[in-house]
């Protein structure tokens, strides 16, 4: 089994900054793309940024150059690193990774969910 454990969330004023992590532990042979994706209250989960298991990233256009997603692959660790937040960055914000087991098989998991507010 498998778990992604996330945090770094809270509350912070608008133009500050949050960095949130999540790390894979379990039965892991290796780790393919990791993500963090956001969901307000009403509205549908949504990408905010991925990188792959080599380091290339991309990021929803709301968020660049603001928000850095990183990984460290002897951890099993991925970042957000989020500057100049705003408002309407307010959101849960989920971890998402492509596990590779040590039976080879693939499966794609879910953290708990990180809440970040953001006051005006």
């Amino acid at each position: 089994q498998v778990q992604l454990v996330e945090s770094g969330g809270g509350l912070v004023q608008a133009g500050g900054s949050l960095r949130l992590s999540c790390a894979a532990s379990g039965s892991i042979f290796s780790v393919n793309a990791m993500g963090w994706y956001r969901q307000a209250p009403g509205k549908q989960r949504l990408l905010v940024a991925a990188i792959t298991s080599g380091s290339s990233t991309n990021y929803a256009d709301s968020v660049k150059g603001r928000f850095t997603i990183s990984r460290d692959n002897a951890k099993n660790t991925v970042y957000l690193q989020m500057n100049s937040l705003k408002p309407e960055d307010t959101a849960v914000y989920y971890c998402n990774a492509e596990i590779v087991h040590t039976n080879r098989l693939k499966y794609k998991y879910w953290g708990q969910g990180t809440q970040v507010t953001v006051s005006s």
